[in-house]
């Protein structure tokens, strides 16, 4: 299998939830409203969060069954149902464990009005049975990911996507808009999901072999999950306290005015991770020198694509939230947007050393980088939100995030050859930063401006878009113009 093509399987798979989501999170927003759609981005990332309780196991399965490629079935199935039935057991302790927490910070934490208090409770019991359902869901993705079954992976989480944000929508527009309904209709979807994935799993990595349980394979794959953990722990928890604590000091709507930017970033990174999710399974095998080579063209296309994309991004921000929701939520969330896409643009970097690290064995050198991140994380977190609000917090992000790069790179032995490459495109969205926080949008100068800076931006990325890039773009190009 190519990367070239895993990596483009990646994309696309990624790209058409996006897509539907630019049309329905403003239809969200009218129809439920900026709070309960606050509580339900909580919600979403007190599921995301619990769903670490699956030990690392969907990665330790992604690094297991790659490394399994060429040995016989029988020793795929004995890994895969290991991990599955770790899994169970792991997903239904999660699921009792995110009862107390999402009662206390929903009940009594989270501040919003008495009446949209009680109806944040009624997610509760459905946030319980949906986190069996999301470690599963992170075994059977990993064994997918481990016999670079990219196509139909992307094919299931695609359609899946779509669904998710689809069904709670129709759900609201013709039976109602009370959380207590539109959790179930998703948790339906997630439910549909895990038996899609069994199925393919069924195809092509046990191939129908009964169930065993191995306690060897179990020890190995705990080993090198019990490090993911820690870093599914810690790393989540530093993306994500930001909107806890938010809510806490200045209530639902202000989380809506972060999250909603911090999701539009966030959405840049599908590139990156499309490029490293292929790239994690061919690290497994490389030599030390093939994979240092393959790291920095990745590194070079990455910096290439993600370059201009950012720039575009930050000297748009405010207008286009302006235009999608309102001009007042615009004032509000484009400077804290435009500061979080400078973070993400470091973490599509950082995804590189990620997977490199963890494909080789060592997901405890990127679990200790988490934790040495951890309290001078909350530190400038606390001071921001304290001195800056909404824009302190996206400060602490991004500041976090570089961090974690520098770490990455170190360790895996291109932090040099990274930061040579940093510096101009580092310039390069600074310059984007300072148009679009200094410049009155639509005026003459920043037209100007604007064309001026991202032509040479483009420029300088089609020069040091690594030659194969360059020529696929070319033939691409020369096809559609025949």
């Amino acid at each position: 299998m190519s990367i070239r093509r895993n990596t483009a399987y990646n994309l696309i798979g990624s790209m058409v939830p996006i897509m539907v989501s630019l049309v329905t999170v403003p239809i969200y927003l009218r129809l439920i409203g900026e709070a309960r759609y606050g509580v339900l981005a909580v919600a979403w990332m007190l599921l995301g969060y619990f769903g670490l309780f699956d030990l690392g196991l969907g990665r330790a399965t992604a690094q297991r069954i790659a490394t399994l490629r060429n040995a016989a079935v029988c020793e795929r199935a004995q890994a895969f149902w290991t991990a599955l039935g770790l899994n169970i057991g792991l997903g239904v302790l999660g699921g009792l464990i995110i009862w107390p927490v999402a009662d206390i910070f929903l009940g009594r934490i989270f501040k919003i009005d008495d009446a949209m208090r009680f109806e944040a409770l009624t997610v509760v019991p459905w946030l319980i049975l949906a986190v069996p359902m999301a470690t599963l869901s992170g075994v059977l993705t990993g064994a997918l990911q481990g016999r670079e079954r990219f196509f139909e992976l992307n094919l299931i989480s695609g359609v899946s996507s779509v669904l998710f944000q689809l069904i709670p929508l129709v759900v609201a527009k013709f039976w109602g808009v009370e959380l207590g309904v539109l959790l179930p209709a998703a948790m339906f979807v997630r439910l549909l999901t895990v038996f899609v994935l069994y199925g393919y799993c069924r195809r092509y990595v046990f191939c129908g072999l009964p169930a065993s349980f191995v306690r060897t394979e179990a020890s190995q794959l705990l080993r090198f999950g019990s490090w993911v953990t820690v870093t599914s722990l810690i790393s989540p928890m530093m993306i994500i306290l930001d909107r806890f604590i938010i809510g806490a000091l200045l209530g639902a709507k202000a989380v809506s005015y972060y999250t909603v930017p911090f999701q539009l970033a966030d959405r840049t990174g599908i590139i990156p991770f499309a490029l490293s999710s292929a790239l994690f399974p061919r690290f497994v095998g490389m030599s030390r020198e093939e994979e240092q080579i393959v790291a920095k063209k990745s590194l070079r296309a990455v910096l290439s694509v993600m370059t201009p994309m950012m720039a575009t991004g930050i000297v748009l921000m405010e207008p286009f939230l302006s235009w999608w929701i309102t001009s007042a939520f615009g004032r509000e969330a484009g400077l804290v947007g435009c500061i979080l896409l400078l973070g993400f643009w470091i973490n599509a970097l950082a995804m590189i050393p990620y997977a490199q690290l963890q494909a080789k064995g060592r997901p405890d050198i990127v679990a200790k980088c988490n934790l040495l991140e951890l309290l001078p994380y909350f530190w400038m977190l606390y001071i921001g939100l304290n001195t800056l609000g909404l824009v302190g917090a996206a400060v602490a992000f991004s500041a976090r995030i570089f961090a974690d790069f520098v770490l990455l790179s170190g360790f895996s032995g291109i932090l040099r050859k990274s930061l040579r490459l940093l510096v101009l495109p580092m310039l390069l969205l600074i310059a984007a930063f300072l148009i679009s926080t200094n410049i009155s949008f639509g005026s003459s100068e920043w037209f100007v401006l604007v064309i001026v800076h991202l032509s040479f931006t483009v420029a300088w990325a089609w020069r040091k878009v690594p030659a194969e890039l360059r020529s696929l773009v070319l033939v691409r190009f020369g096809k559609i113009v025949r």
